[in-house]
């Protein structure tokens, strides 16, 4: 890490060497992650955008660059001709540079598109021959962005996204893989897990956060109440906490966040989006469960909200993640301010 970000990797150690689950009500609170999920869009990163995260005191932000795979092609790709500006390698380093200016912090966070079906937790091959050509495009991916994240003296580096598969099934990749970044990238490392996943993940030891996408559902009602949230969160918290004192690693959201629109608290996946009603309290309501629930927990490191779009766009009619233009992104201001 070089010098003009020491402080940034001092903040990260002070984070990563207090991993105590004891109450912070007798102790002062370190310093909190608390990021945005930066959407890549065509055009690059404008003042105005900047700006508009700066308002909601956000103190990072996480940078996703993307690539493509195929259950049919053992392969991974990116830097395509048509690909949106925003996920590309150049398109990373502008926004990187561009948010570095302004005084926020950068996680790097590869996601990989899996066409035909989406998410990359399902991506499965039928043979080994086909596993290895895509773990050796895969570790090519990842450390081209790693020695990005290096020259641009980013302070944390995501290895991987919800891999669910490829984590489970195949962990010794992910161990070599590990070893093969810390060797380009002198920063702290983490992997984002999904929410039902971070179990099965055997490595937490060689990373430096446990990195987890949090869309748990805590709650089955249309407007979830404070209590029920609460309720159905504690649940989730006290695991939480106890998996980390297991594994002597502070827990990171590496993904979190709620739909404004009914049934917000019950898992996005379970419901028909065009059935539902948009619903701005229930997830006003769940985020600041979400803030009171844990950033306060000293084994707790942050979260980096789920999503952000730098465009100008009015979203308050849209059915989505993003709390831009809807009851939530004062939550989310006065949550980020005082922490």
């Amino acid at each position: 890490m070089r010098k003009k970000h020491f402080h940034l990797a001092i903040s990260i150690l002070l984070l990563i060497g207090n991993t105590t689950c004891s109450p912070l009500s007798s102790q002062s609170p370190l310093p909190k992650i608390n990021g945005l999920s930066l959407v890549g869009i065509p055009q690059s990163l404008k003042s105005t955008a900047l700006k508009n995260i700066k308002q909601t005191h956000a103190n990072w932000v996480a940078i996703i660059p993307y690539a493509f795979s195929s259950p049919q092609e053992a392969n991974v790709t990116f830097d395509h001709e048509r690909q949106w500006y925003g996920e590309t390698t150049e398109g990373v380093k502008q926004y990187i540079t561009s948010c570095q200016n302004e005084g926020l912090q950068i996680m790097m966070k590869p996601h990989l598109w899996v066409l035909g079906q989406g998410w990359a937790g399902d991506l499965d091959f039928d043979n080994e021959e086909d596993w290895l050509k895509w773990e050796v495009a895969f570790q090519k991916y990842i450390l081209h962005f790693a020695s990005l994240a290096e020259e641009l003296d980013v302070p944390l580096f995501c290895i991987g996204t919800e891999c669910r598969v490829s984590v489970k099934t195949r962990p010794q990749f992910w161990t070599n893989l590990i070893a093969e970044v810390r060797r380009h990238y002198s920063g702290k490392i983490t992997y984002a897990s999904n929410w039902d996943n971070y179990e099965h993940v055997t490595f937490w030891d060689q990373l430096d956060f446990i990195g987890i996408d949090a869309y748990f559902p805590i709650c089955n009602l249309k407007t979830p109440s404070k209590l029920t949230l609460y309720n159905g969160w504690n649940e989730v918290k006290n695991e939480l906490n106890r998996f980390s004192e297991e594994w002597n690693r502070p827990i990171l959201f590496t993904e979190f966040g709620f739909q404004n629109m009914d049934y917000t608290a019950d898992g996005h996946w379970k419901h028909d989006t065009d059935t539902l009603s948009i619903n701005e309290k229930g997830q006003e309501l769940a985020l600041q469960s979400t803030f009171d629930c844990f950033w306060e927990e000293n084994w707790f490191a942050g979260g980096f909200l789920w999503k952000w779009f730098p465009s100008a766009t009015d979203r308050s009619d849209r059915k989505e993640f993003s709390p831009q233009n809807k009851a939530a992104e004062v939550t989310i201001q006065n949550f980020y301010g005082k922490y």
